[in-house]
Order: structure tokens, then sequence, then C-alpha cells
């Protein structure tokens, strides 16, 4: 009996190791839709832009070409209306393209969409 009374149940060592097994760094962690073009199998995904000039539309319209919705914030260039102009005039080009939609969302955001997919512009109220 003197002998198991003598003995730890744990060491220093284990309870370290026990201690950093519990722990997982999601930083270092790549999960399988990260890697892969679409997030679960998913056909469309939901694209977030910002925009800082009107140069930067013709990258954003692939996008929508390739049937991703985007949300573009406009807000780097709210003040350039001229700009503001011809950037909304392409993306609506695009919607006509592709028989999508777009759609001012707040003060600087705008919508578009692909093939499909109509924007409501009816604002859901909450019930107090």
């Amino acid at each position: 009996m003197t002998s198991l009374l003598k003995k730890k149940p744990f060491s220093k060592d284990d309870a370290e190791t026990k201690e950093a097994s519990q722990y997982i760094d999601l930083g270092e962690m790549i999960f399988d839709d990260e890697t892969s073009g679409l997030a679960g199998g998913a056909n469309t995904l939901v694209k977030v832009a910002e925009i800082y000039r009107y140069e930067d539309v013709g990258s954003l319209t692939s996008f929508l070409y390739s049937g991703n919705i985007l949300l573009i914030d406009f807000s780097a260039i709210g003040n350039d209306q001229l700009a503001l102009k011809k950037i909304i005039e392409d993306l609506k080009g695009v919607a006509r393209d592709t028989g999508g939609d777009v759609a001012g969302i707040g003060g600087n955001m705008i919508m578009a969409t692909p093939k499909g997919i109509k924007i409501d512009r009816n604002k859901i109220k909450g019930v107090y």
C-alpha cells in the first residue's frame, strides 16, 4: 500500500501535454472550403468589394458574369458623382447582359446580382 501512495497520479509533463493538446490554433488550419472556388458546394457566392476609382469596376464585373452576387462599398468615392454615375451605368449594363439586377443599399452600398436574382427594394421592418 505504501508504494501506491508514493506514486503520483499525474506528472508535471503529462499535465502540460494534456493542456497543450486541448487547444487548437484555428489561424493555422486550412478548411476545405477555403481552398476550393465555392464554399460548401454552393453555386453562388456573395462577394463583398470596395471600389476606390472608376477603373476598379472592370475587375468586379467578372464576378457578376461568373454568377456571383456583389455587395460593393463605394464610400471611398462617394463624393465623386461622375465616377459613381459611370460605375452604376457599367453595373447596370452587366445586369442587362446577364439578366441580373442592380440597386442601391443604404448610403454607400450597391448590390449587383446575376441572372435569376432580383433585388426587392422594399425593406423588411422589425416588429416592436
